[in-house]
């Protein structure tokens, strides 16, 4: 029996047809490229948390870096603190997610082992304008942050200001706003105070601890000594 190739019915059967082989060979592709692109979000990730911590790592392995750093991830209900030793010191990592002008951003803020001192920065992006809002992710406004404190004089949580130069805000330290990009530098002091207060006050104020058990082997962790690595000053 000839097919008739120009009736609807063979439209309809030689397109779903086409349909189903395009969706099986793209989830195959899917499904074989998961762990590489598992992989690669994983070690921006820890680039990320290197980059708060401000270590150079352009010399070596990434990764190996940070998993000779990071020792510990303690897991909180609505947060994770990873746990770094940094040339014998302590250092506590957090990471930040909240909202800019064209989309989502976010970032890593380092502390030091008091909970208070901010020891570095590192912020992303999704989609902010090229050398407005873009610059949260470049070091003169990341430095600003360096050893300003996150808690006031009555030991409150009350985080770090992003404001225009010139003015104030009361009762915290501050930072000044990257010029022309006002609702950037606005969505990264929110993102600060809203993640620091909503979700790691317990971590930092010590009333409470972790609502399950630290792991020293969940991701980036790793026991024994810290190496030594240049960091960036």
């Amino acid at each position: 029996m000839k097919l008739n190739t120009n009736s609807n019915v063979y439209t309809f059967v030689y397109m779903t047809i086409v349909v189903i082989i395009v969706a099986v060979l793209l989830a195959l592709a899917n499904q074989a490229l998961k762990p590489r692109q598992d992989a690669n979000i994983l070690l921006d990730k820890q680039k990320q948390i290197l980059g708060a911590l401000k270590v150079d790592f352009s010399q070596a392995d990434p990764a190996e870096v940070y998993y000779t750093l990071v020792q510990d991830t303690l897991k909180y209900e609505n947060a994770e603190v990873y746990v770094a030793n940094l040339n014998g010191a302590i250092k506590y990592v957090l990471p930040l997610e909240g909202k800019g002008l064209w989309g989502g951003i976010g970032g890593y803020l380092a502390l030091d082992e008091d909970k208070n001192t901010i020891y570095g920065v590192n912020f992303n992006h999704e989609s902010e304008t090229p050398g407005l809002g873009a610059k949260i992710v470049d070091m003169p406004f990341r430095a600003q942050f360096e050893g300003k404190h996150i808690r006031n004089a009555e030991g409150q949580v009350v985080s770090v200001a992003v404001l225009k130069a010139g003015t104030r805000a009361e009762g915290q330290e501050q930072v000044d706003a990257i010029s022309g990009a006002t609702i950037t530098s606005t969505g990264v002091s929110t993102m600060l105070n809203e993640e620091l207060v909503n979700n790691y006050v317990e971590f930092l104020t010590g009333e409470a601890g972790p609502t399950a058990e630290s792991d020293p082997t969940a991701e980036g962790g790793l026991t024994g000594e810290a190496g030594q690595f240049i960091t960036e000053e």
